[in-house]
């Protein structure tokens, strides 16, 4: 499975049960540096939405290696770790990366 089918499969649960995403509207890029691609997820009145090759503005962007993403999708991922050696790097809201970690693991596929 991709890591864009893993992301997808997660949004799938996640819109199944939004009972975790109530309040949450925000945006994330997911920029996969070793592969090159771009990630928009958008959540918005309990819904998610996965969209590749997206380039629109995101309230908050994660930098990282596709095996940091698939880790950080199965919380496997040591956030602060990956942060504090730059193999994480996130820009825009701070605190929307922190609640998206709380969301992720919530919704593990």
């Amino acid at each position: 499975m991709s890591v864009v089918q893993e992301l997808e499969a997660m949004a799938g649960k996640m819109n199944e049960q939004p009972g975790a995403l109530d309040g949450l509207h925000a945006s994330y890029h997911f920029h996969i540096k070793d592969t090159g691609k771009h990630l928009q997820v958008y959540f918005h009145d309990g819904t998610v939405r996965v969209v590749e090759d997206a380039s629109d503005d995101a309230d908050c962007t994660l930098t990282m290696s596709e095996s940091h993403l698939r880790k950080l999708l199965r919380n496997d991922l040591n956030t602060t770790m990956a942060y504090m050696t730059g193999s994480l790097r996130i820009d825009g809201r701070l605190g929307l990366a922190l609640k998206l970690q709380e969301i992720l693991k919530q919704y593990q596929v």
